[in-house]
């Protein structure tokens, strides 16, 4: 889905102004270690599968519903990876301005639903599996980011220690 109904409704009030907005990205691997990306059409980028929170909705439920919408694939969301705010503003083609909150989840696929990638809407060119070895080309530096804390999350979940990566007083925890 494009633009949220709630943020064109916000925008008619404050224009191309900076907003805060809360954002999901979801690792999606498959029981083959496979890894589900899309061509995104706005950069043309190969990324993971990233939306916005819509008000009242569970960040959760908001990966689950855009890697439907965006792939076809159903997902059941398993770890909370990493909370953090961008640090940059992100200037679209519009001249709206926004920085995010992101909320990183390691997904799997559903066995019970849908489970090959088709492109499901207009924010993505084309879909589908890849192995971490083998990603395609060019890969938006915000998965490659995100990549680096799945590796590291799961590391740690491997030693014992579960717990969501976060800022706080400048040292990632």
């Amino acid at each position: 889905m494009p633009t949220p109904e709630f943020i064109l409704e916000l925008r008619k009030k404050v224009g191309h102004d900076l907003l805060w907005l809360m954002g999901v990205s979801g690792y999606v691997e498959d029981e083959r270690g496979r890894v589900l990306l899309g061509k995104r059409s706005d950069t043309g980028e190969w990324a993971m599968v990233y939306g916005i929170n819509e008000p009242g909705e569970e960040p959760a439920d908001t990966v689950a519903r855009e890697v439907k919408e965006e792939t076809g694939v159903d997902v059941i969301v398993t770890d909370l990876v990493s909370v953090k705010s961008s640090h940059r503003v992100l200037t679209y083609a519009n001249g709206d301005n926004t920085m995010y909150m992101d909320h990183l989840f390691i997904c799997r696929p559903d066995p019970n639903g849908n489970t090959e990638p088709f492109v499901g809407d207009e924010e993505s060119l084309n879909v589908g599996w890849f192995s971490p070895d083998d990603l395609p080309q060019p890969l938006a530096d915000t998965t490659v980011e995100r990549m680096g804390y799945v590796r590291e999350y799961i590391k740690n979940k491997a030693n014992g220690d579960a717990h969501a990566q976060f800022s706080f007083n400048g040292t990632i925890r």
